[in-house]
């Protein structure tokens, strides 16, 4: 086979689902958004149904309208765009919950679909989505007379315990929904690992499931195997790769292997980047190219048939790492070439 493996441990999904919830201790949902984070949000989605989850949430309607098909009737599905133009009949047919952002979404929901079910997004602070507390003062009465389902809001900083704006939010959070017969949600992975005074009555992880941090206790979900186009023998003072960036310091052996920035492995990695042959660690040398990747195996005793960027030695955050990012942004690029196989 000439493209990488990418294994995707379903249950290991479910286990750090069912780990949060236990930590939570009130409703816990599963945020699915980006495709399941990269992973399929339809596996993933039915495997997180099978375990329990019944609140699911995705970035857009289309988004949940491919979820609908995946889950059936039943599970709710909230989209955090809220109800955008041109969403009405996406929301009507797949009975998705918008989050609505602003007061021209709420005029749009009501009018387009008066008696739909829908929630509310409320900015504690972050300016990314949601509205601000002048925003709702003025909508308040009016949506609430609509019955929403849920009222949320999103920590910005929540990865990042001792940070103040974390409270900061929860407070405005409290002060904004004080009073309100309606279910409210605050925590993502982060927030529910921030404790109880964070979860109200719904939490909603995400990255978390897929075995990233913050959650430190995530059972590993991925695993990337790379297979080995070829092995050459490099003489001292030769170059590896584009530019010339790496020059061989003795007689070395490098392994060109199948997989590239193409599929996701972002060219920042640069000479920082280490796979594994079993428990050996080997260096990235040169550019990350295209389709191709350069990796010194001087130091192995035979010839491998793949090497291993993710899994039991290196977690995607530790990838990330490399390329001065965060493992959001490797989870989601694992590019459409790998032979994926999902597990349970």
């Amino acid at each position: 086979m000439s493209t990488g493996k990418l294994t995707i441990d379903l249950a290991a999904v479910a286990a750090n689902w069912r780990a949060l919830a236990k930590i939570s201790q009130v409703e816990t949902g599963a945020t699915v958004k980006a495709n399941g984070y990269g992973l399929d949000m339809a596996r993933v989605g039915q495997h997180l149904a099978k375990a329990g989850a019944r609140q699911f949430f995705v970035a857009t309607a289309e988004e949940g309208v491919a979820l609908r098909r995946a889950l059936g009737n039943g599970p709710t599905i909230s989209v955090f765009s809220g109800h955008m133009a041109g969403d009405a009949q996406a929301i009507a047919g797949a009975n998705l919950h918008p989050m609505i952002n602003s007061v021209d979404q709420m005029l749009r929901h009501v009018e387009a679909l008066p008696g739909h079910p829908f929630g509310l997004q409320l900015d504690t602070g972050m300016n990314r989505l949601g509205m601000e507390p002048d925003e709702w003062s003025a909508l308040r009465d009016i949506a609430l007379a609509q019955n929403p389902v849920l009222i949320m809001s999103h920590l910005a900083c929540a990865d990042e315990p001792d940070h103040p704006m974390n409270k900061h939010q929860l407070e405005q959070f409290e002060a904004m929904t004080a009073g309100l017969d309606v279910p409210r949600s605050l925590a993502a992975t982060g927030g529910t690992l921030l404790g109880s005074d964070y979860h109200f009555d719904i939490v909603r992880p995400g990255i978390g499931l897929y075995g990233a941090l913050p959650f430190e206790q995530a059972q590993p979900v991925v695993t990337l195997d790379i297979p080995v186009i070829q092995i050459r023998e490099v003489a001292k003072s030769e170059t590896v790769g584009y530019g010339n960036t790496w020059t061989a310091p003795a007689p070395s052996r490098i392994a060109t292997i199948a997989a590239g920035y193409a599929d996701g492995l972002i060219r920042a990695m640069g000479a920082n980047a280490m796979f594994y042959h079993g428990s050996q660690a080997v260096p990235l040398v040169g550019r990350v190219s295209m389709d191709s990747i350069t990796v010194d195996i001087t130091s192995l005793s035979d010839f491998p048939e793949s090497l291993q960027l993710i899994g039991p030695h290196q977690s995607v955050d530790q990838v990330a790492e490399f390329a001065g990012t965060i493992g959001y942004e490797i989870l989601t690029n694992l590019g459409g070439r790998y032979d994926r196989t999902w597990v349970s």
